[in-house]
């Protein structure tokens, strides 16, 4: 390793410093996503952590959510997110699983590139270059190195699969499923690995019973430690909230303009953030191998363009209507989603972009200046893609939470929080249940069926106004709210706003029946006494996101 290539590796560590720097020094007034981040993950970890069941038995269940929510639904004791989050205060507990995921995955990448991909000398400032863009993608934070730590698991299988027995591979293999996620990813990228060891076969390569074992260790080790997982899809008996699931409603001409957004745009749970720099430069490196017939020469460039279209297709596909026939007969097609094998498409972009740079490169000196160019582009596209710039409009961790003012509502009702449940409208759940209520309402792909139809009694007139609400919750149920047809599938009704609900019409009496005392809602309800609620009084907070209108329900 040259001069040269220690001070652009020093670089990157020092940029990927500086990019995770905001959690650190911010703290709770850092910024971050909503979206499947605050408005859930961080405050399941809280719960958990707070439970006292966090390495509860199969059968335990978490009293304060959903009346006794299964523990299963909180996934594995053994994740590596869950233990930052019981040692150090969550917003702490957030930067250091953004650090730790994004290192790994800068050097999963450097490593691949530099063994396997673009291996000589000259490629060093592409292969730096692509590891540091690769690591400043703006992952889905609860998935920790379920996609970002593909290209070290690839690296290490690689090495395994050339007959390499160094323990390196091993140790590799052993962690990255205690920081990873199992069905969020390596599912995906061991299914993926079987695949090629078995094209091997055929193609007369010889068995590789290395390769083949090294694959059935690591899927070993995430069945074992989400041991939770296994037992609720194959020994549970109870129905749950998954089974009414349903997926497949698109026709053709919907599935072909997902394939096109997909490819173009990705997914929010795996942002590739490519569509700007990334996918002209690989389209530009296309027309160079097309115009001089290099077909040949590029066969991996080739292959990773195809793959790439391909689990696009794939994704958009899952969604298609014709899938039916096959999930009213195996219901394991909806209780898993088998799309996500798309979730591999950002090691691919990313491999795909350092190749396309390597082509571009080899054209002249002219468009050497043009690789720099790319490279420096997406750092400007990825800097702007920062949770503290791309959600600085949102609330900041301290504004979403509002301890304060949670502390202040949980003193003026002055029972213990155990003795009665609350419910939310107009801001998530998530909040009262960071904060310690026990709520009725939640956000978990995974609770009772029994429990959701007794809830949706609650809200039944407000889904009878509303189609896609009742869509929404009837064939999905994730979020599990108080849906009101005026606000629609909104769920942030900040302090300023000057919206009111005029038409609310809930079960009470069965909100009541459920243990339901208290409704949080964060705009006032001007038809409360119909719905047998009374205003108890109003809360505001310098330090909160909301105004929080406490009703009570009457007897």
């Amino acid at each position: 390793m040259t001069v040269t290539e220690k001070r652009l590796l020093s670089f990157s560590f020092a940029a990927i410093a500086l990019f995770v720097s905001p959690y650190f020094l911010l703290g709770e007034d850092a910024h971050m996503r909503v979206h499947d981040n605050l408005d859930s993950n961080i405050a399941w970890y809280k719960v958990i952590t707070r439970s006292g069941e966090l390495f509860g038995p199969i059968d335990a269940v978490i009293p304060q959510i959903a009346n006794g929510l299964p523990r299963n639904a909180f996934g594995t004791e053994f994740s590596g997110i869950v233990w930052l989050h019981a040692l150090f205060p969550s917003i702490y507990a957030y930067g250091l699983n953004q650090t730790i995921t994004r290192v790994f995955a800068f050097i999963g990448m450097y490593l691949l590139l530099r063994k396997y991909v673009i291996p000589e000398r000259k490629w060093m400032w592409i292969r730096v270059g692509t590891s540091l863009a690769f690591a400043l993608t703006p992952f889905w934070p609860s998935g920790m190195l379920s996609t970002l730590g593909m290209p070290l698991a690839l690296w290490a299988f690689l090495n395994i699969r050339a007959g390499e027995r160094s323990w390196a591979n091993y140790i590799v293999l052993t962690l990255l499923p205690f920081y990873s996620s199992f069905v969020l990813g390596f599912f995906f990228f061991l299914s993926a690995l079987g695949i090629w060891w078995l094209v091997d076969v055929i193609r007369g390569k010889g068995w590789n019973w290395r390769f083949f074992f090294a694959i059935a260790y690591m899927a070993a080790i995430y069945l074992a430690m989400d041991y939770r997982f296994v037992h609720s899809l194959l020994f549970s008996d109870e129905p749950t909230s998954r089974d009414e699931y349903f997926h497949a409603r698109l026709p053709l001409w919907r599935v072909i303009r997902l394939i096109v957004k997909n490819y173009v745009l990705g997914h929010t749970h795996v942002m590739t953030v490519h569509g700007l720099v990334i996918l002209p430069v690989t389209l530009m490196a296309l027309y160079i191998v097309w115009k001089k017939k290099l077909w040949q020469r590029e066969k991996l460039f080739i292959f990773l363009h195809v793959l790439n279209v391909a689990l696009s297709a794939w994704y958009a596909f899952w969604f298609y209507k014709g899938w039916v026939p096959l999930t009213e007969r195996f219901d394991i097609l909806d209780k898993f989603n088998f799309a996500r094998f798309h979730f591999l498409r950002p090691m691919v972009i990313y491999v795909l972009f350092a190749v396309s740079l390597k082509i571009l490169w080899q054209q002249g000196i002219l468009w050497k200046n043009v690789c720099f160019a790319a490279l420096t582009a997406q750092f400007v596209v990825l800097a702007a893609f920062n949770e503290e710039i791309a959600h600085r409009n949102k609330p900041s961790f301290r504004e979403f939470y509002a301890e304060k003012q949670f502390q202040e509502i949980k003193e003026y009702i002055g029972r213990p929080v155990h003795t009665y449940r609350v419910a939310s409208i107009g801001i998530h759940p998530a909040i009262a249940q960071y904060n310690g209520f026990y709520t009725l309402d939640t956000y978990n792909n995974f609770y009772p069926l029994s429990y959701k139809h007794k809830f949706r009694q609650i809200i039944a007139k407000e889904l009878a106004k509303d189609k896609k609400l009742r869509e929404y919750f009837d064939e999905w149920g994730g979020r599990c709210y108080i849906f009101v047809d005026e606000l629609g599938k909104h769920y942030m009704f900040k302090k300023h706003s000057k919206r009111t609900i005029k038409r609310l019409q809930l079960n009470t009496a069965v909100f009541r029946e459920m243990g339901g005392r208290y409704i949080f809602s964060a705009l006032p309800i001007e038809n409360a006494k119909q719905n047998q609620l009374a205003l108890e009084k109003v809360f505001r907070s310098k330090q909160s996101a909301w105004t929080i209108y406490l009703y009570k329900v009457m007897p």
